[in-house]
């Protein structure tokens, strides 16, 4: 099991896969898995097929950890 971390993160989308522009800019997500080691990255409404997420920084572990990643529309 992962421990408690802050996680520097930010979303990018694209169209083509080629360009991709920022729809949520980096800023620290606490993960805790006493409370369900879960984060929501509010999005600004756009259109993208793809989705890349760049972590630059992890408070636990060098390196950005992920095990699951849910894209809702609304």
């Amino acid at each position: 099991m992962w421990g408690a971390r802050t996680q520097t993160i930010s979303v990018l989308g694209s169209l083509d896969g080629a360009s991709f522009t920022t729809i949520a800019g980096a800023a620290g997500y606490a993960f805790n898995p006493l409370a369900g080691n879960t984060a929501t990255i509010p999005l600004r409404a756009t259109q993208a097929r793809y989705v890349r997420l760049t972590f630059t920084a992890n408070t636990a572990w060098p390196a950005g950890q992920a095990s699951e990643i849910e894209i809702f529309a609304p």
